[in-house]
């Protein structure tokens, strides 16, 4: 048995998928491109700020992820190593900044 696989509306891209046929190629597969235009781009084309910003947060979000990823497997063999890891990492955001 397989699952159906939906098609999605959006696709959010870099500028670097910004060309022509890249977006004619998705407009006529329905799916609504969302990539801010090149510096380079003649005609200005309109894309939606909100949802490009949400690309930025995903991305931002698997950036800290992979820098966890350390602690996760735990590279640093021995306890003091590990345990200064964790203090550098996590204790700045429990202490006040203020």
């Amino acid at each position: 048995m397989t699952l159906p696989v939906n098609k999605p509306k959006a696709l959010q891209a870099v500028k670097g998928y910004d060309g022509n046929a890249v977006r004619a190629n998705l407009l006529i597969c329905g799916i609504l491109p969302i990539a801010p235009p090149k510096a380079n781009r003649r005609e200005t084309i309109a894309y939606d700020f909100r949802r490009y910003r949400d690309r930025n947060r995903i991305e931002r979000m698997f950036g800290h992820l992979k820098h966890q990823r350390c602690i996760a497997t735990r590279c640093n063999k021995s306890a003091l190593s590990f345990a200064s890891l964790l203090i550098r990492r996590w204790l700045p955001n429990f202490v006040n900044r203020a």
